[in-house]
């Protein structure tokens, strides 16, 4: 391992204390706090190799989005990491996707090479720069999401996007939202408050022109500011969920992402419970990846669930 900064990373992180990185500390106690006596360390930080031609960047954990964002804003691109000011490794731990998925990507299908320190103090690599290159277990989809309990990111590839020429947030009263989702060849977040439908387009002028005709079809859509206000709270509902009035009567205040699956709500959501199945498959990838336990202890990736 010639990097330096890996080195020190892996030496810092060790192998026999629990530890866990701090990150941004936006999300911090997503699936739980840490347990008593953990350390915390922090992940190296910068942009290690950028190649626009190829659409990706290879980019340190402790990396914060926004900084990272405004390199690549520099040759007109972004990635599909949340901007809410959270670092990079943060941002793949904690798995959520950005409000426009639809037009970025999900965050899990960006990542195409991670290094992280394992629970045993050792530098592993899963994944290429290049998706024809790679073989075997698809480590980077497992480490998204993981919340730092498989092992504690050092750098990443990341797939990069370009930023869209023209962007344009319009809403509507009279408008169907799961219409206008299904009606829009490539819309980059359609929401809906229960009243109004709001629709984020994003590309060149004329492919934005011919979505706005298709959305005059549909309602009396006006150009706005942009999205409503989002409660705090994120729920998961399938589009049958979200069209049952009774599902989101519980939710207080709340957004719909639809064709996502995310609603944003004022309440906290209860969680059903988990399949017995599930938990067992949880338990023994934890066992493998961390059998004695130290990576980020009281975090419980189930409960963390987005």
């Amino acid at each position: 391992m010639s990097d330096q900064a890996l080195v020190d990373f892996c030496e810092l992180v060790g192998s026999h204390d629990p530890v866990s990185v701090t990150g941004g500390t936006t999300r911090f106690d997503l699936g739980g706090s840490l347990s008593e006596g953990t350390r915390l360390v922090n992940a190296p930080k910068g942009i290690l190799r950028y190649l626009p031609d190829e659409m990706t960047v290879q980019v340190r954990a402790g990396t914060s989005v926004a900084d990272l964002h405004e390199a690549l804003a520099e040759k007109g691109q972004r990635t599909s990491l949340p901007e809410r000011g959270g670092s990079v490794g943060g941002a793949l731990a904690v798995g959520e996707n950005d409000l426009h998925v639809l037009g970025r990507g999900r965050v899990r299908e960006s990542l195409l090479q991670v290094r992280y320190v394992s629970a045993d103090g050792r530098l592993i690599s899963g994944g290429g720069p290049t998706v024809k290159n790679v073989t075997g277990f698809d480590l980077p989809r497992l480490i998204v999401g993981s919340l730092g309990t498989l092992g504690l990111i050092g750098d990443v590839i990341l797939r990069t996007n370009p930023i869209p020429a023209v962007s344009l947030w319009l809403a509507a009263e009279d408008a169907d939202p799961f219409a206008a989702r299904n009606s829009l060849a490539r819309a980059s977040v359609v929401l809906w408050d229960g009243t109004r439908t709001y629709v984020h387009l994003e590309g060149h002028g004329g492919d934005i022109a011919a979505e706005q005709a298709v959305l005059a079809s549909l309602g009396r859509f006006e150009e706005v500011a942009g999205p409503p206000v989002l409660p705090p709270h994120r729920w998961s509902l399938s589009p049958a969920q979200l069209s049952d009035d009774a599902s989101l009567a519980t939710a207080g205040i709340f957004v719909a992402s639809i064709g996502v699956g995310t609603v944003f709500a004022s309440r906290r959501q209860l969680r059903t419970s988990v399949s017995p199945a599930l938990i067992a498959l949880t338990e023994r990838v934890k066992a493998a990846f961390d059998p004695t336990g130290r990576l980020s202890p009281g975090r419980d990736v189930l409960q963390g669930r987005p």
